[in-house]
């Protein structure tokens, strides 16, 4: 039986606005290496990952290949993608690259908690489920508001979940579902769940992440990610 063949796109091309920093947060140092190093190391020692690319903001390529592949010796980074405008059109730059590949696994640079066993976990969902997102239930109540900010419901708490990344897709899956995206764009995409679910009206199965696997956003983000760390 021939092997599954695993890509991961890490995501590297923010500008991180909200972190109040010169320095992008995806490269901020996070117990003396930057925060991107740490997911892409997690997909680097994941058995079940071929392949990374790696995404950044122009003029930043030469830098990460440089400052973090080789100066960390990531030997699955393949290629290094200059990302886009928003977000989706990142993803779009890196679906590009992918030759060959039966799962595509999409994360975020600046979450840093990303574990081999989390990895691991939705590879072996969505080799059934074909479009996985990681996630958690939410711990605090969560209400919906109107247009003038007053409650207008208030769902149950056990269907509401915080989105996480990876998010991991079949390759034909994934690449027909940004195709349709990119032929009409102007949609308010906010992760590639919604891609598929908007574009393909496909089924996205959650799987448990973990309340550690954070997005450092701002500069409370990376104090507590420092003591996730100590």
């Amino acid at each position: 039986m021939e092997k599954i063949h695993c890509t991961a796109i890490v995501l590297a091309a923010g500008n991180g606005k909200r972190m109040g920093t010169k320095v992008h947060k995806q490269y901020l140092e996070l117990e003396g290496k930057p925060v991107l190093y740490y997911s892409l190391n997690a997909f680097e020692n994941a058995d079940c990952i071929d392949e990374i690319i790696l995404v950044t903001g122009v003029g930043e390529e030469e830098y990460c290949k440089k400052e973090i592949v080789e100066k960390y010796k990531l030997q699955k980074v393949a290629k290094i993608v200059t990302g886009g405008k928003e977000r989706y059109h990142s993803v779009f730059h890196g679906l590009s690259r992918v030759e060959r590949s039966d799962y595509i696994f999409i994360h975020d640079g600046a979450r840093p908690f990303i574990t081999v066993e989390m990895i691991e976990r939705v590879y072996e969902e969505v080799k059934s489920s074909k479009a996985c997102v990681m996630g958690m239930p939410v711990k605090d109540t969560v209400k919906i508001a109107d247009e003038k900010g007053y409650v207008e419901s208030t769902p149950p708490r056990s269907k509401v979940w915080i989105v996480q990344t990876p998010q991991v897709f079949e390759t034909k899956l994934i690449k027909e579902a940004y195709s349709r995206l990119m032929k009409c764009e102007n949609l308010p995409i906010t992760d590639d769940a919604m891609v598929v679910e908007e574009m393909l009206h496909y089924p996205i199965k959650f799987v448990e992440g973990s309340y550690r696997n954070i997005k450092i956003t701002t500069p409370e983000d990376l104090l507590v990610a420092k003591a996730f760390l100590k």
